[in-house]
C-alpha cells in the first residue's frame, strides 16, 4: 500500500503489521534461530526484536549477529539495547519523520509501557520495494518518504505557517539584536561614519558563507547521526576554510576602502571584521545542522534561519569591537 495524503493523519497502529519477529530475552542464539525457523516472521523487512515475558521491548538483534554467533550465546549479549520505537499514539505522518531522521527500514510500535504491539516499515509509503534486494542503497526510498512528508506539510497554508513562522522569529530577533548592537557602538559610528557604509557588505559576505556552510553540512549529513568527534572535525575544516575566504574577501574590500576613503583605520576595521566575521559564520553554518541532528531535530528548515541570525550578531559584534579597539 502506498501512503497517500488521506492516510497521513491515520493512527500508525491502523497500518502496522502485528507479526514482528519476537524473541525472548532469556533465549540463546540457538533457541532464537529455532524459534525463527518454526514461526517464520512475515514481511520482506525483518528485524529480530527481543522482549521480556511481559512483551516489553528489551532490544533488537541484527541478523548478522544472530547468524554468526555461537548457539550457546545469550541473546542479551548480542542484542542492541538502544532501540528507537514509534509510540502507538503517533500518526502515519509522525512515523514518517522517524524514517527521515533515523533512516531505518522499519520501527517497532510501542505502547506507554514499551510493550511491542507491532512493526511499521517503508512498505507503508511505497510499493517500489520489489527490487530492494538488488539495490545498492536505499537513499531514493527515503527521498520518496520525504516527498510524502513535504507534500503533507504544504497541504494547508495555516499548517505551513505554523511550521515555518517560528523559525522566522530567529531572523526577527537577530535583526533586533543587530539594531541594539548598532546603538551600543554608537560612539564608534559617530567617530567614523564610514563604518556604517560597509555594514551591508560585511554582513552580506558573512551570511553568504554561513548559508554555504549550512548547505554543505546538510549534504554531508544525508540523514546520518553525527558524532561529537565528527562535528569537531567538520568545524576545524570549516573554520580554516572560512578564515581563507574571509581573508581574501577582506583584503579586496579593505583595498577598495583605502583607495576610496584613504582611511587606514577603516581599512583595518574592515580587514579584521570581515576576516573574523566570515570565519565565525563558516563555523556557525557548519555547526547548526550537525547540532540539530545530534539532538534528534530535523535541520532542513531550522538550520538556515538560526545560522543567519547568529551570524549577523557575531559579525557585527566582531566588526564594532575591532572599531572600538582601534578608535580608542
Amino acid at each position: 500500500m502506498t501512503a497517500s495524503a488521506p492516510h497521513l493523519n491515520d493512527p500508525v497502529t491502523r497500518h502496522m503489521r502485528t507479526d514482528p519477529a519476537r524473541l525472548l530475552v532469556h533465549q540463546t542464539v540457538g533457541d532464537a534461530i529455532a524459534t525463527a525457523r518454526s514461526s517464520p516472521p512475515g514481511g520482506r523487512i525483518i528485524y529480530f526484536y527481543v522482549v521480556d515475558a511481559a512483551g516489553r521491548l528489551e532490544g533488537v538483534v541484527p541478523t548478522r549477529r544472530l547468524l554468526l554467533s555461537a548457539d550457546a550465546t545469550p541473546l542479551a549479549d548480542v542484542m542492541v539495547q538502544k532501540v528507537v520505537g514509534i509510540p502507538a499514539s503517533a500518526t502515519v505522518l509522525e512515523a514518517c519523520e522517524f524514517f527521515l531522521l533515523h533512516r531505518l527500514l522499519a520501527f517497532p510500535v510501542l505502547d506507554d509501557e514499551r510493550r511491542l504491539l507491532g512493526v511499521v516499515d517503508v512498505d507503508l509509503y511505497t510499493e517500489e520495494l520489489a527490487d530492494l534486494d538488488r539495490r545498492e542503497d536505499t537513499d531514493d526510498l527515503f527521498q520518496l518518504i520525504g516527498v510524502h512528508y513535504q507534500d503533507s506539510q504544504q497541504g494547508s497554508p495555516l499548517a505551513a505557517f505554523r511550521g515555518r513562522f517560528p523559525w522566522l522569529v530567529a531572523n526577527i530577533v537577530g535583526g533586533i539584536v543587530a539594531a541594539v548592537l548598532s546603538g551600543v557602538f554608537e560612539r564608534e559610528l559617530t567617530k567614523a561614519v564610514s563604518l556604517a557604509l560597509f555594514i551591508p557588505v560585511v554582513l552580506a559576505l558573512a551570511e553568504s558563507v554561513s548559508i554555504q556552510s549550512v548547505s554543505l553540512a546538510l549534504q554531508m549529513l544525508h540523514g546520518r547521526q553525527p558524532t561529537l568527534a565528527g562535528i569537531a572535525r567538520a568545524l576545524r575544516v570549516e573554520s580554516a576554510t572560512g578564515a581563507l575566504l574571509g581573508l581574501a574577501s577582506a583584503v579586496t574590500v579593505a583595498a577598495v576602502a583605502l583607495v576610496w576613503l584613504r582611511d587606514p583605520t577603516l581599512g583595518a576595521c574592515i580587514l579584521g571584521g570581515i576576516t573574523g566575521g566570515v570565519t565565525v559564520a563558516a563555523v556557525i553554518g557548519a555547526a547548526m545542522p550537525n547540532i540539530l541532528r545530534f539532538f534528534d531535530r530535523e535541520p532542513q528548515v531550522a538550520a538556515g534561519p538560526i545560522a543567519l541570525a547568529a551570524t549577523d550578531m557575531a559579525t557585527l559584534t566582531i566588526y564594532f569591537s575591532i572599531a572600538r579597539w582601534l578608535l580608542g
